[in-house]
Protein backbone atom coordinates (compact mmCIF):
# COMPACT_ATOMS: atom_id res chain seq x y z
CA UNK A 1 0.00 0.00 0.00
CA UNK A 2 2.78 2.42 0.91
CA UNK A 3 4.65 1.70 -2.34
CA UNK A 4 1.52 2.35 -4.36
CA UNK A 5 0.88 5.60 -2.52
CA UNK A 6 4.44 6.74 -3.12
CA UNK A 7 4.29 6.21 -6.88
CA UNK A 8 4.25 9.59 -8.62
CA UNK A 9 1.13 10.71 -10.44
CA UNK A 10 1.98 11.88 -13.95
CA UNK A 11 -0.23 14.67 -15.21
CA UNK A 12 -0.91 14.20 -18.91
CA UNK A 13 -2.16 17.25 -20.78
CA UNK A 14 -4.27 16.02 -23.71
CA UNK A 15 -4.62 18.39 -26.66
CA UNK A 16 -6.93 17.64 -29.59
CA UNK A 17 -6.52 19.41 -32.92
CA UNK A 18 -10.21 19.00 -33.78
CA UNK A 19 -12.91 21.14 -32.17
CA UNK A 20 -15.79 18.86 -33.21
CA UNK A 21 -17.49 17.15 -30.26
CA UNK A 22 -17.84 13.82 -32.09
CA UNK A 23 -14.30 13.98 -33.46
CA UNK A 24 -12.57 10.61 -33.69
CA UNK A 25 -9.38 12.25 -32.44
CA UNK A 26 -11.19 13.64 -29.42
CA UNK A 27 -12.53 10.11 -28.92
CA UNK A 28 -8.97 8.80 -28.76
CA UNK A 29 -8.22 11.22 -25.92
CA UNK A 30 -11.37 10.17 -24.03
CA UNK A 31 -10.30 6.57 -24.45
CA UNK A 32 -6.82 7.43 -23.21
CA UNK A 33 -8.29 8.91 -20.03
CA UNK A 34 -10.38 5.76 -19.54
CA UNK A 35 -7.41 3.46 -20.14
CA UNK A 36 -5.32 5.33 -17.58
CA UNK A 37 -8.11 5.26 -15.01
CA UNK A 38 -8.77 1.56 -15.56
CA UNK A 39 -5.34 0.04 -16.01
CA UNK A 40 -2.39 2.46 -15.76
CA UNK A 41 -1.88 3.51 -12.14
CA UNK A 42 0.03 6.74 -11.82
CA UNK A 43 -1.25 8.50 -14.96
CA UNK A 44 -4.07 11.02 -15.15
CA UNK A 45 -5.22 12.51 -18.43
CA UNK A 46 -6.76 16.00 -18.53
CA UNK A 47 -8.19 17.30 -21.79
CA UNK A 48 -7.15 20.90 -22.44
CA UNK A 49 -9.85 22.73 -24.36
CA UNK A 50 -8.39 24.94 -27.10
CA UNK A 51 -11.69 26.12 -28.59
CA UNK A 52 -11.61 29.44 -26.70
CA UNK A 53 -8.11 30.42 -27.81
CA UNK A 54 -8.18 33.47 -30.09
CA UNK A 55 -6.28 33.32 -33.35
CA UNK A 56 -2.65 34.17 -32.72
CA UNK A 57 -2.23 37.93 -32.84
CA UNK A 58 0.71 39.51 -31.05
CA UNK A 59 -1.30 42.72 -30.72
CA UNK A 60 -3.21 40.88 -27.98
CA UNK A 61 -0.06 40.45 -25.90
CA UNK A 62 0.64 42.84 -23.02
CA UNK A 63 3.57 43.71 -20.75
CA UNK A 64 6.08 43.55 -23.57
CA UNK A 65 5.00 40.09 -24.65
CA UNK A 66 4.76 38.66 -21.11
CA UNK A 67 0.98 38.95 -20.77
CA UNK A 68 -1.73 37.16 -22.75
CA UNK A 69 -5.55 37.02 -23.07
CA UNK A 70 -7.22 35.11 -20.23
CA UNK A 71 -7.94 31.89 -22.22
CA UNK A 72 -4.34 31.83 -23.42
CA UNK A 73 -2.98 32.37 -19.91
CA UNK A 74 -5.12 29.51 -18.59
CA UNK A 75 -4.02 27.19 -21.37
CA UNK A 76 -0.35 28.08 -20.94
CA UNK A 77 -0.60 27.46 -17.20
CA UNK A 78 -2.00 23.96 -17.70
CA UNK A 79 0.71 23.11 -20.22
CA UNK A 80 3.39 24.26 -17.78
CA UNK A 81 1.90 22.17 -14.96
CA UNK A 82 1.74 18.99 -17.04
CA UNK A 83 4.40 16.30 -16.76
CA UNK A 84 3.85 15.22 -20.37
CA UNK A 85 1.67 15.91 -23.38
CA UNK A 86 -0.62 13.69 -25.45
CA UNK A 87 -1.59 15.15 -28.82
CA UNK A 88 -4.45 13.93 -30.98
CA UNK A 89 -3.54 15.30 -34.38
CA UNK A 90 -6.12 15.16 -37.17
CA UNK A 91 -4.78 15.67 -40.68
CA UNK A 92 -6.15 18.60 -42.69
CA UNK A 93 -4.82 19.04 -46.23
CA UNK A 94 -1.78 16.85 -45.54
CA UNK A 95 -0.78 18.83 -42.44
CA UNK A 96 -1.62 19.95 -38.89
CA UNK A 97 -5.12 21.24 -38.20
CA UNK A 98 -5.21 25.01 -37.68
CA UNK A 99 -6.65 24.90 -34.11
CA UNK A 100 -3.74 22.72 -33.01
CA UNK A 101 -1.13 24.92 -34.71
CA UNK A 102 -2.71 27.96 -33.06
CA UNK A 103 -2.45 26.31 -29.62
CA UNK A 104 1.15 25.30 -30.24
CA UNK A 105 2.04 28.85 -31.22
CA UNK A 106 0.32 30.56 -28.30
CA UNK A 107 2.01 28.32 -25.72
CA UNK A 108 5.40 28.97 -27.32
CA UNK A 109 5.20 32.77 -27.11
CA UNK A 110 7.36 34.48 -24.50
CA UNK A 111 8.62 31.68 -22.28
CA UNK A 112 8.08 28.47 -24.24
CA UNK A 113 5.70 26.32 -22.17
CA UNK A 114 6.35 23.20 -24.26
CA UNK A 115 10.10 23.13 -23.64
CA UNK A 116 11.51 19.86 -22.30
CA UNK A 117 8.10 18.15 -22.11
CA UNK A 118 7.87 14.46 -23.08
CA UNK A 119 5.08 13.90 -25.59
CA UNK A 120 3.23 11.35 -27.69
CA UNK A 121 0.95 11.66 -30.72
CA UNK A 122 -2.07 9.67 -31.81
CA UNK A 123 -4.36 10.33 -34.76
CA UNK A 124 -7.40 9.04 -36.60
CA UNK A 125 -8.54 9.74 -40.13
CA UNK A 126 -8.75 8.39 -43.63
CA UNK A 127 -5.99 6.97 -45.79
CA UNK A 128 -2.81 7.22 -43.75
CA UNK A 129 -4.75 7.69 -40.50
CA UNK A 130 -3.34 11.16 -39.85
CA UNK A 131 0.28 10.17 -40.41
CA UNK A 132 1.27 13.31 -42.32
CA UNK A 133 -0.07 15.48 -39.52
CA UNK A 134 1.93 13.49 -36.97
CA UNK A 135 5.16 13.92 -38.91
CA UNK A 136 4.60 17.65 -39.39
CA UNK A 137 3.90 17.96 -35.67
CA UNK A 138 7.20 16.24 -34.96
CA UNK A 139 8.93 18.85 -37.14
CA UNK A 140 7.30 21.70 -35.22
CA UNK A 141 8.25 19.94 -32.00
CA UNK A 142 11.94 20.25 -32.85
CA UNK A 143 11.77 24.02 -32.47
CA UNK A 144 9.43 23.76 -29.47
CA UNK A 145 11.92 21.43 -27.73
CA UNK A 146 9.30 18.71 -27.24
CA UNK A 147 10.64 15.18 -26.70
CA UNK A 148 8.41 12.73 -28.57
CA UNK A 149 8.39 9.02 -27.99
CA UNK A 150 9.26 7.21 -31.22
CA UNK A 151 7.48 3.92 -30.69
CA UNK A 152 4.81 2.69 -30.77
CA UNK A 153 3.05 4.83 -33.38
CA UNK A 154 -0.74 4.90 -33.64
CA UNK A 155 -2.43 5.89 -36.90
CA UNK A 156 -6.09 4.86 -36.85
CA UNK A 157 -7.67 4.35 -40.28
CA UNK A 158 -11.05 5.38 -38.99
CA UNK A 159 -13.18 4.58 -42.02
CA UNK A 160 -12.08 1.01 -42.57
CA UNK A 161 -14.25 -1.89 -41.42
CA UNK A 162 -14.95 -2.99 -38.79
CA UNK A 163 -16.06 0.35 -37.27
CA UNK A 164 -13.48 1.90 -34.94
CA UNK A 165 -15.75 4.58 -33.41
CA UNK A 166 -19.45 4.96 -32.69
CA UNK A 167 -21.61 7.86 -33.90
CA UNK A 168 -20.51 9.99 -30.93
CA UNK A 169 -16.84 9.52 -31.70
CA UNK A 170 -16.20 7.03 -28.89
CA UNK A 171 -13.55 4.38 -29.51
CA UNK A 172 -15.17 0.94 -29.70
CA UNK A 173 -12.35 -1.13 -31.22
CA UNK A 174 -10.65 -3.30 -28.58
CA UNK A 175 -7.45 -3.77 -30.60
CA UNK A 176 -7.01 -0.01 -31.09
CA UNK A 177 -7.65 0.53 -27.37
CA UNK A 178 -4.86 -1.93 -26.55
CA UNK A 179 -2.51 -0.17 -28.97
CA UNK A 180 -3.43 3.13 -27.35
CA UNK A 181 -2.57 1.63 -23.98
CA UNK A 182 0.88 0.70 -25.28
CA UNK A 183 1.43 4.30 -26.41
CA UNK A 184 0.51 5.52 -22.93
CA UNK A 185 2.78 3.01 -21.22
CA UNK A 186 5.64 4.11 -23.45
CA UNK A 187 4.94 7.76 -22.64
CA UNK A 188 4.81 6.94 -18.93
CA UNK A 189 8.13 5.10 -18.99
CA UNK A 190 9.81 7.82 -21.05
CA UNK A 191 8.53 10.59 -18.79
CA UNK A 192 9.69 8.84 -15.62
CA UNK A 193 13.08 8.19 -17.18
CA UNK A 194 13.55 11.82 -18.16
CA UNK A 195 12.45 12.97 -14.71
CA UNK A 196 14.95 10.61 -13.10
CA UNK A 197 17.76 11.78 -15.37
CA UNK A 198 16.92 15.41 -14.65
CA UNK A 199 16.90 14.79 -10.90
CA UNK A 200 20.23 12.94 -11.09
CA UNK A 201 21.74 15.80 -13.10
CA UNK A 202 20.60 18.38 -10.55
CA UNK A 203 21.90 16.35 -7.61
CA UNK A 204 25.28 15.61 -9.21
CA UNK A 205 28.16 17.63 -7.73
Amino acid sequence: MEAAAAKPILRVAAVCGSLRKASFNRGLLRAAAEVCEDSIPGMRVEHLDISDLPLLNTDLETDGGAGFPAPVEAFRGKVRQADCILFAAPEYNYSIASPLKNALDWASRGKNCWADKPAAIVSAGGGFGGGRSQYHLRQVGVFLDLHFINKPELFVQAFQQPPKFDSDGNLIDAEIRERLKQVLLSLQAFTLRLQKECKTSIEAP
